[in-house]
């Protein structure tokens, strides 16, 4: 007889555990391929309503649905074991209140094997965060820069600086009091960061909020190069992979204009030979 190991996945309280003893290594992931690749690495993988934008080339993530995120992180629960899979709330899906937050997060993580919901806003999610977490639901918050209210906040601009500090660390109190068990900061100068990190119970996970956060995210294809509509500040290419497959695909298409390829190693005989 042989054992075999079972691997287990992380757990939001594992998560949270990690505060002051490591930094939490996550990546957004939306497809099975890539979830495999980043699931040894990661804490947390993130299947992020970016996808709207990165995989569907749609302005921004106000049109992405319930629907859509289910595919995504059914596709992501197929490819990793390790990492803490959270799911976000598409827009739309949970403003109204508690009890239409409750409902779609349950189904979320019911249809795709997700661990934890991320949701965007401070202080006005609070009871939304205290209802879902009282209920079985854990949730990961998402304060500063929150591209679900690109419209209100006027762009994609830096949050949280001069008198605007206030209302962010009240914003990450709130949403720590409230049960989150981490929080997502975005777009932040990176000396208040540094200050609600220092604040908080509950881990900090940056993403263009600097270095003293208690862990970072980045959206794996601005990372790897793959997504190159636009590259923001924060964002640190570990490799071009848009570029060396543009040229791949280039030189491919040259093989078959010339018909290089396919070359009788790719191709099959009338008989096997003996």
């Amino acid at each position: 007889m042989s054992a075999t190991a079972t691997t287990r996945r992380l757990m939001p309280a594992e998560i949270t555990a990690m505060k002051g003893r490591a930094p939490v290594v996550c990546l957004t992931a939306y497809t099975t391929p890539v979830a495999r690749l980043a699931d040894t690495s990661c804490d947390v993988l993130l299947v992020g309503d970016s996808l709207g934008m990165v995989l569907h080339g749609l302005p921004s993530t106000l049109g992405v649905t319930m629907e859509m995120m289910i595919l995504h992180g059914q596709a992501v629960a197929r490819g990793s074991e390790r990492a803490l899979i959270v799911i976000d709330m598409p827009f739309g899906s949970y403003e109204e209140g508690p009890a239409q937050a409750f409902r779609n997060a349950a189904r979320l993580m019911a249809e795709t094997g997700a661990g934890a919901v991320k949701l965007e806003g401070g202080q006005h999610m609070a009871e939304t965060i205290a209802f879902l977490t009282a209920r079985g639901i854990p949730v990961m918050a998402h304060i500063g820069l929150t591209p679900q209210s690109v419209n209100t906040l006027g762009g994609y601009k830096v949050q949280g600086r001069g008198h605007d500090a206030a209302r962010l660390r009240a914003d990450a109190l709130s949403v720590a009091a409230a049960g989150a068990f981490a929080v997502v900061l975005e777009k932040v100068p990176a000396a208040l960061a540094a200050q609600v990190s220092r604040e908080l119970a509950i881990p900090t996970i940056g993403i263009g909020a600097g270095v003293d956060c208690d862990g970072q995210v980045l959206v794996i294809d601005d990372m790897l190069g793959l997504f190159t509509d636009f590259r923001p500040k924060f964002v640190k290419r570990y490799a071009e992979l848009g570029a060396q497959a543009a040229e791949a695909i280039a030189v491919y298409a040259a093989e078959v204009r010339s018909r290089a390829f396919p070359a009788p190693e790719h191709s099959f005989a009338d008989e096997v030979k003996k």
